[in-house]
């Protein structure tokens, strides 16, 4: 089927299954026009949690749809590809954040110490951390901690976000993007010189030095919010390519200029596997009940936070 097709086959079959589509704002631009909600991992987490249909295509990677399950445990949660994984989820495990929670209790104190993880882990890393974050929210969360040190999973740059607003220890983890991980800040320097009268957006998943170099650091939904209340007219956008083309859709009469670095694992989703898992309610997702009881603890906890 051509795309017309598939995106009238996807909408009818929506229609008959009571499904939604949950889509993230790094998926290909045709999959944005059979979406239901588009928006970051917290806006989704929000959505997954609220939904009242019976089925959620989530299109995105493998943890955020374990996420909406552990959300809705109900609800039959659809992935369209079992490929689309999310390597920096995979550099932390549940074990290894258990030990290494254990030595900073024994050197700080059983009580203060709490485990922080990212949105992007696996509900067994979910399930054994006292609190969810993701990075519109992550300050906040840490900043809503008793604890006064903080081991936080997996992503490093995040931390070292994270760090400069809070008062706390931060412990990082050494995971990272492997799509942020490659932006530099001669990109920074030369976009600006290339574009004087650009905004630089970066994603808090970026090194630090390319933070630096950057005039305002943002998740993907705030990007969206900035560029539409700004009076400048041009942006730069370092985060995945995806976004840039987001922002093209929210905000036409403005321009974006990004360095086109791709996400290989966000693009895994395309119109034909979401018809197909729709169609046939393949690839389903789910969590173990003693591992998504506490998981769900864990962003519950999150959530709650405003």
């Amino acid at each position: 089927m051509n795309e017309q097709k598939l995106i009238k086959e996807i909408n009818r079959l929506k229609k008959k299954k009571n499904a939604v589509l949950l889509v993230h704002n790094y998926q290909r631009p045709e999959i944005y026009k059979v979406a239901d909600f588009v928006g970051d991992s917290l806006e989704l987490s929000r959505k997954a949690a609220e939904t009242k249909a019976k089925i959620i295509v989530f299109c995105g990677v493998d943890f955020m749809a374990e996420s909406a399950k552990i959300l809705n445990p109900t609800k039959k949660v659809l992935l369209p590809t079992f490929e689309a994984n999310c390597p920096m989820a995979a550099m932390v495990t549940a074990g290894a954040l258990v030990e290494e929670k254990k030595k900073l209790e024994k050197r700080y104190g059983k009580n203060n110490v709490a485990a922080v993880c990212y949105i992007n882990t696996t509900a067994e890393v979910k399930a054994v951390c006292d609190i969810c974050c993701t990075s519109s929210n992550a300050v906040k969360v840490v900043n809503s901690l008793k604890e006064k040190n903080i081991l936080f999973v997996p992503d490093k740059n995040l931390a070292d976000y994270v760090a400069r607003f809070t008062s706390k220890n931060i412990v990082p983890w050494k995971g990272f993007c492997y799509v942020h991980a490659r932006f530099l800040s001669e990109q920074a320097k030369k976009a600006k010189k290339l574009h004087p009268h650009a905004i630089v957006m970066a994603h808090p998943e970026c090194p630090r030095e390319v933070i630096d170099e950057s005039h305002i650091i943002c998740s993907t939904s705030q990007m969206i919010d900035f560029a539409k209340k700004s009076h400048l007219k041009e942006f730069v956008v370092l985060t995945e390519t995806g976004m840039a083309e987001r922002l093209k859709i929210e905000v036409p009469n403005k321009k974006f200029y990004t360095p086109g670095l791709v996400c290989i694992q966000q693009k895994k989703n395309n119109l034909q596997n979401i018809y197909e898992c729709l169609k046939n309610e393949t690839n389903e997702i789910n969590v173990g009940k003693r591992v998504r009881i506490k998981a769900k603890m864990a962003l519950d906890r999150m959530l709650k936070i405003k």
